[in-house]
């Protein structure tokens, strides 16, 4: 065999294990009581639950409590479900957090408390059409 050819061979076995490697941890939405299941059956593997903030009934963000040291908080959220959950995010609160419409959390559920690693936010886009009107 020519170097080439086995140098090409050496290429396609490390692009295959590093899409196998990444594969691993790739996962889908699910509802806290999704997570809470895959939790209590041992399953440790990071998981995404969306959701939005729990909000009163004139819009404002109700449930968040920073921590002391203000270096980490908590917050109330609601799943696909309407389950609400208790999610604790163990950095400071990210920008436009109180603004956005929708909240991704990827983390694990440690006793009865959903513990995120991270926040992935969908914020209300600045380009929305407005309605214009036109007077005669």
């Amino acid at each position: 065999m020519k170097k080439s050819h086995i140098l090409g061979i050496v290429v396609i076995a490390i692009a295959i294990g590093i899409i196998m490697s990444t594969a691993g941890d790739a996962s889908s939405y699910v509802t806290f009581n999704e997570a809470k299941a895959m939790a209590s059956s041992g399953n440790d593997a990071k998981i995404h639950v969306v959701g939005t903030l729990k909000k009163s009934s004139d819009g404002t963000v109700e449930g968040i409590e920073p921590a002391g040291d203000k270096l980490s908080f908590s917050f109330l959220m609601v799943d696909a479900e309407m389950r609400e959950q208790q999610v604790y995010y163990p950095e400071p609160m990210p920008v436009d957090f109180l603004r956005s419409e929708q909240v991704v959390v990827i983390g694990a559920y440690h006793d009865e408390l959903f513990i995120a690693d991270k926040i992935l936010l969908k914020c209300p886009s600045k380009y929305q059409e407005e309605e214009i009107r036109v007077t005669s």
